[in-house]
């Protein structure tokens, strides 16, 4: 295997992901201000936020044997298939219920799209250059995520445009996989394959457990601030341009120090850049909460505080891929995503709970108090030694 033909199809599988992280960026706030605007409550709109995140759960236990069988170009191809299919879907029937449908749907599509590509880059990069790989990996999808939320605004031309934009967009990046050859996951050494899942999954558990905390902690911010921020923000008084301004300029602040952090983590160990940006993350949503009085104020500490925690899912992968024997990766790259799953989940149902019931302390202190939760349970757990045999 050639390296120009690893280098082609490291960047297709980067294309891909950089959709993905658009389709999603767009995907959370478009429905939040659709359904906001329709005077749905606030914590009917977080619930429905988190079909998109059910789906990963649900598809969750049945990915990794495909995988292992198959190899990672069919996973991508059915992924990549069921996401801009039902984006497309959205236009036909505006209903709460068959929305959260389409969105478990997406979901799945998503989570197998993402479990796949990040499998392979994982286990195919060599490790001095994991950092800065799966740095420009979460780059592109932070670049995505950041383009996203500026095409609702065109919900203003019609609600169902940004949906077609987005779906045509799934399926040109899509269509790039067939330009790479399938590769398939290394074999487990020894019987651990035969023992079944269950048995996987405590091994990678125990290797990397302190490692699928950052990306746990990234689902709550994301999707907390993608799906239930507009709605406060629009509470407060903001238009709907500068909301969206405001969560591109999170997403922008990420993408700055995406590949500088995953290079710093290379050189200084994952774990102390890790909890840098949790402690900063913190302490600037804490100070955020105190300047909501001007929009401009709160989209620049935004993008302050994405350059600090804008990286926790790269960073909580890699850092995993540390501490995790390589032939475990797949178990561990599922089980990240897992994580990331139900932090997302958890971001819309406490923040809706949060709106209902909380009315006189700002919803940033809700993701700042999350993120100094997780800072102090990194922060007090051992010190993990990197694993890269698998004892059997």
């Amino acid at each position: 295997m050639t390296a120009s033909y690893e280098q082609r199809r490291f960047w297709i599988l980067v294309i891909i992901v950089s959709i993905s992280g658009f389709s999603q960026g767009m995907l959370l706030p478009l429905i939040s201000v659709i359904f906001e605007t329709d005077g749905v409550s606030s914590t009917l709109n977080g619930l429905n936020a988190t079909g998109l995140y059910i789906g990963t759960l649900l598809i969750s236990p049945f990915i990794e044997q495909p995988l292992r069988k198959y190899g990672y170009k069919p996973v991508i191809i059915v992924g990549g298939a069921i996401v801009f299919l039902s984006l497309a879907m959205f236009p036909l029937w505006k209903s709460v219920l068959f929305w959260f449908a389409l969105r478990m749907l997406i979901g799945i599509g998503d989570h197998a799209l993402h479990f796949a590509t990040q499998t392979w880059i994982t286990s195919s990069t060599p490790h001095g250059n994991l950092g800065k790989s799966m740095s420009i990996y979460g780059l592109s999808f932070s670049i995505g995520f950041a383009v996203g939320p500026l095409f609702v605004p065109l919900v203003k031309i019609s609600e169902i445009f940004p949906f077609v934009i987005s779906s045509a967009m799934c399926l040109l990046a899509w269509s790039l996989v067939f330009f790479v050859g399938n590769e398939r996951p290394d074999v487990i050494k020894g019987n651990v394959d035969n023992q079944g899942s269950f048995t996987r999954y405590k091994m990678a558990f125990k290797f990397g457990w302190i490692a699928f905390l950052p990306p746990f902690i990234y689902g709550f911010l994301e999707s907390s601030l993608n799906a239930l921020f507009p709605v406060y923000a629009l509470r407060k008084g903001f238009d709907v341009p500068m909301v969206s301004v405001m969560l591109a300029a999170f997403s922008v602040g990420a993408i700055l120090t995406q590949l500088p952090l995953g290079m710093l983590g290379d050189k200084i160990g994952r774990r102390k850049v890790i909890l840098g940006g949790l402690f900063s993350g913190s302490v600037l949503f804490a100070v955020c909460s105190f300047f909501e009085y001007s929009a401009t104020i709160v989209a620049v500490l935004f993008a302050i505080t994405g350059m600090c925690i804008g990286s926790m899912f790269s960073l909580g992968i890699t850092y995993m891929t540390d501490l995790t024997p390589k032939e475990l990766l797949p178990t561990g790259n599922l089980i990240c995503g897992i994580f990331f799953s139900l932090g997302s989940l958890s971001g819309p149902f406490l923040g809706g709970l949060y709106l209902q019931l909380v009315k006189n302390i700002s919803f940033l202190i809700l993701i700042s108090a999350m993120l100094m939760i997780i800072f102090i349970i990194i922060a007090s757990a051992r010190k993990f030694v990197p694993k890269k045999q698998l004892e059997v």
